[in-house]
């Protein structure tokens, strides 16, 4: 491994180009008019893939948008990694806030900006190249896998299916996954649990069409005034959720461990300035930190009716919806809670409106032993590449499929992002340090290495 630097350095430009080039497909899974660009990037993923070196790859169908399947034989007596990752991205919008266009990446200020450059596009190229070094280099002493999905940023809907007709397929020892963050750039994280997600969209109904709004308001009730009062009402003053039962399946922290969560360096002033925010909000009785991993939340992800045209339009609408997500923590069961939900604005809602609940996706909690063999070699290959021993971490963001691997596949996941705060993902101007992305293809190569012996 002592030219591994080396190799990383030599080929930086070539790395960039190839990252471009899965950069450039849309590969928007939630929306229908990219179905096309979704088979073109798994077909690119094999390409790359193949170029890697790997003994075979495909891709393979599933209910939604395909897989890309690749793996690569070393030995009877090594360890068999499973690399998961998605090559779908979030929607561009709203398109006039970004300031380059998001599927001709560029590099500005020695960051690569485009969608997906973070996630997760950028962060599972980096496995790629990690493997082709040790491939090249006759290094191998782990079995490879990997497993590029079309479909997480709509919950993975399809992949369970998937993992229960390739039990064998996919048998591995471990599953390794880059799709979270670091604490920052100067303080290596690994991350040892996820939030469940809850996501649903409501839909309430008043008359049975839109109403001048001199004639009928203040006589009919306007769904977009009820839905507003509905979601006002969801939350207390102190941050609580007021859902009936919401908390009955959460666990309580211990003490001690929120000790050692208060031990990760967190600057307040720096994150509120790195959003733009005077002040942060949330649970009382939590810090920041403990607000995004340990404890549920409540969001309102978009809110919509009536008229948005320009100019103005004197209209009572005849519909109001809205896209609702709850954020869990382990122990939450998220079918549970999105029906928690569904009842609460039912219950809620008054008889001058009709109310529609669509649950939309979800998923479980997880948490990561941080005793397991590979999360001790995830330590070591953290403190090689960064000098310092990495802090465990629970993030606040959600892997649905992560939970079902362990339940399906009765696998436990190592969760090794290198993304940061400032990366605006699903966000315009989604962008990736270029220091982060190679320090990440050299930190996993010698994971890889480590967890091997």
């Amino acid at each position: 491994m002592q030219n591994f630097k080396n190799y990383i350095n030599d080929n930086r430009d070539l790395f960039i180009d190839e990252l471009f080039e899965l950069l450039r497909i849309p590969s928007i899974s939630s929306q229908n008019e990219h179905k096309e660009d979704m088979y073109r990037a798994a077909q690119k993923w094999k390409e790359v893939l193949i170029k890697a070196g790997v003994d075979k790859a495909e891709v393979l169908e599933t209910q939604g948008h395909p897989v890309t399947y690749a793996e690569k034989f070393a030995g009877d007596n090594y360890p068999t990694v499973l690399i998961y990752g998605h090559m779908d991205v979030m929607p561009v919008d709203p398109i006039d806030l970004w300031e380059t266009d998001p599927f001709e990446p560029v590099i500005k200020d020695g960051k690569i900006y485009g969608r997906g450059a973070d996630d997760d596009k950028g962060q599972s190229f980096m496995h790629v190249k990690a493997f082709e070094y040790l491939v090249k280099s006759d290094l191998l002493n782990c079995n490879f896998k990997f497993l590029i999905e079309g479909e997480e940023e709509i919950g993975s809907p399809n992949l369970s299916d998937f993992c229960e007709n390739n039990r064998e397929k996919l048998k591995a020892d471990v599953i390794v996954v880059s799709d979270t963050s670091m604490i920052s750039a100067d303080v290596p994280s690994i991350t040892t649990g996820l939030r469940g997600l809850s996501y649903v969209e409501v839909e309430v109904t008043g008359p049975s069409h839109d109403l001048h709004s001199g004639l009928f308001g203040g006589a009919v009730a306007n769904p977009l005034n009820v839905l507003s009062s509905m979601i006002a009402g969801m939350t207390d003053s102190k941050g609580k959720i007021t859902v009936p039962g919401f908390y009955n399946d959460v666990k309580e922290v211990s003490s001690q461990e929120r000790e050692l969560m208060a031990q990760a360096p967190f600057d307040e002033e720096k994150y509120k300035k790195s959003i733009n925010v005077d002040a942060l909000s949330g649970e009382e009785g939590y810090s920041t930190i403990e607000r995004t991993g340990i404890r549920p939340s409540f969001d309102v992800c978009g809110i919509w009716g009536g008229y948005t045209g320009e100019g103005a339009k004197t209209v009572l609408p005849s519909k109001a919806y809205a896209k609702l997500s709850c954020r869990l923590v382990p122990n939450q069961d998220n079918e549970k809670v999105t029906q928690l939900l569904s009842q609460y604005l039912e219950t809620v809602a008054p008889a001058s409106v009709t109310v529609k609940v669509t649950p939309l996706h979800g998923g479980q909690g997880y948490v990561c032993p941080i005793d397991i063999p590979a999360y001790k070699a995830a330590e070591k290959a953290f403190e090689k590449v960064y000098n310092k021993r990495p802090v465990p971490f629970r993030s606040g963001g959600s892997i649905p499929i992560i939970a079902t691997f362990e339940e399906v596949l009765g696998l436990k996941s190592i969760l090794l992002g290198f993304g940061l705060e400032s990366d605006a993902i699903h966000s315009p101007n989604e962008n990736y340090p270029l220091e982060q992305f190679f320090n990440g293809i050299e930190t996993l190569g010698w994971f890889y290495r480590y967890f091997g012996e």
